[in-house]
């Protein structure tokens, strides 16, 4: 077991504010996907002790004993460990925290062994190999759950924390039942954990913007394939491999809907073949080293019509109305308050209408805080504060019923204001290949 560390001394970053040395005043890089020894990009070492220590600082903060994580983005956050994308649904890998050492993880077969020969940041009895139910592939009475909670319950012992209550995001209920079979008191830790990652440090700013970087380069591409007789399933393939070409660990969804399934939202792509005037809008999700994008944008086939410039005009405005709002000390409900109301542009109530007048967190999940919306932000107002960093989207169906604009900015939010990092072209409609 690795020795016991006083909390002060990892937390060299102030759990509430970015890395000191951050100014504003300059450029953020997007500085590509390799390290060199002639200039300063991402220091991986420095975002491994931030994100540890903000975790550590949120536990110390709670009524938590210790964290058990199955959520791979937190598994992340905890370990800087990752075996693919394929691991994401499984339920297989797991990490304890106490803040009082390192943390554990439970990882699938060898990628235990191979942490230990090639993470060298945590002392090697801390990767573990572990396995539990594949999401009920294998079955409780397999005794798999049991031997895992009691491991767990004697490394609470150990480190001093087992009258205490455990903190879980999210697991197979058989797990569950086994922990409180060893007398452990669950709760829920998602909470504590998107507190130590609501606030970026400036590595993960970088990466969130060389991310954003990757997508502006596959919206150029776009631009140029988006022809009639091109299919939305051949430019989400074309815009694949570009995103994989250049560095992307994960092409998580790319959204490419036009002209008659523009409205309503369907959410996904088909085999539809684009046609003159045509009104397109795609969302492009990935990730770099794990730092995601939710960057929609809208572009016209070849021609438009005064509708689709209409709703594309109303869409910027009111995403201009919410980014204008965003500094520090605002909170989320006076931006949703900008959006119109679900009735206004043709829905029944703001449930239906989720997510298309939006704003939600980013970092190593999609969704991160805050979570800015008519449904939820009158309610449950959430203050912004500087290093945050978010989407906002905003949609506005043509009232011709060919088409509808969809408009998404990623944003930092620095000490007086905002910073957009998704710079491909958005102010007025982009017509691609105009005749």
């Amino acid at each position: 077991m690795s020795k016991i560390i006083n909390p002060s001394e990892l937390l060299k970053i102030n759990s509430d504010h970015l890395d000191p040395r951050w100014d504003w005043s300059k450029q953020i890089p997007a500085p590509g996907r390799m390290n060199v020894d002639f200039e300063e990009r991402v220091d991986f070492t420095r975002l491994h002790n931030y994100r540890v220590a903000r975790a550590r600082q949120a536990l110390k903060e709670s009524d938590l004993g210790a964290m058990l994580c199955f959520d791979n983005n937190n598994i992340r956050y905890l370990t800087s460990s990752v075996i693919g994308e394929w691991a994401r649904d499984k339920m297989c890998r797991y990490a304890l925290f106490t803040g009082n050492t390192d943390p554990y993880l439970w990882d699938f077969g060898s990628a235990a062994e191979h942490h230990r020969l090639n993470n060298p940041w945590f002392e090697k009895d801390h990767w573990r190999a572990g396995m539990l139910g594949l999401r009920g592939s294998v079955g409780e009475d397999a005794g798999l759950f049991a031997s895992a909670a009691k491991e767990i319950a004697d490394l609470l012992r150990s480190e001093g924390v087992a009258d205490m209550p455990l903190g879980v995001d999210v697991c197979e209920p058989p797990m569950l039942f086994a922990l409180q079979k060893e007398g452990i008191e669950v709760r829920d830790v998602q909470q504590v954990m998107l507190n130590a990652r609501q606030i970026k440090s400036m590595d993960e700013i970088i990466l969130l913007n060389q991310s954003a970087a990757m997508v502006d380069g596959a919206y150029h591409l776009i631009a140029e394939e988006l022809k009639p007789g091109k299919r939305e399933n051949e430019i989400v393939a074309i815009a694949n491999k570009f995103l994989y070409d250049n560095g992307s660990d994960d092409v998580e969804a790319i959204n490419a809907v036009s002209g008659e399934r523009c409205s309503p939202h369907p959410h996904n792509f088909t085999d539809r073949m684009y046609r003159p005037g045509d009104q397109a809008f795609f969302d492009i999700i990935q990730s770099f080293m794990g730092y995601r994008t939710c960057y929609y944008r809208t572009l016209n086939v070849c021609s438009k019509t005064p509708a689709q410039v209409d709703a594309y005009v109303k869409a910027r405005e009111w995403i201009d109305a919410a980014i204008a709002l965003v500094k520090p000390g605002v909170t989320t409900d006076k931006i949703a308050a900008v959006w119109p109301r679900a009735k206004d542009f043709g829905f029944e109530s703001e449930m239906e209408a989720f997510g298309l007048q939006f704003g939600h967190g980013l970092g190593l999940a999609l969704h991160e805080r805050p979570i800015i919306s008519r449904l939820v932000s009158f309610d449950n107002p959430f203050e912004l504060k500087e290093g945050m960093v978010f989407a906002l989207e905003t949609y506005c169906p043509s009232i011709d019923g060919n088409g509808a604009a969809r408009i998404e900015e990623e944003v930092i939010v620095t000490n007086d204001g905002c910073r957009i990092i998704t710079l491909f072209p958005a102010q007025t409609l982009f017509v691609a290949n105009e005749y």
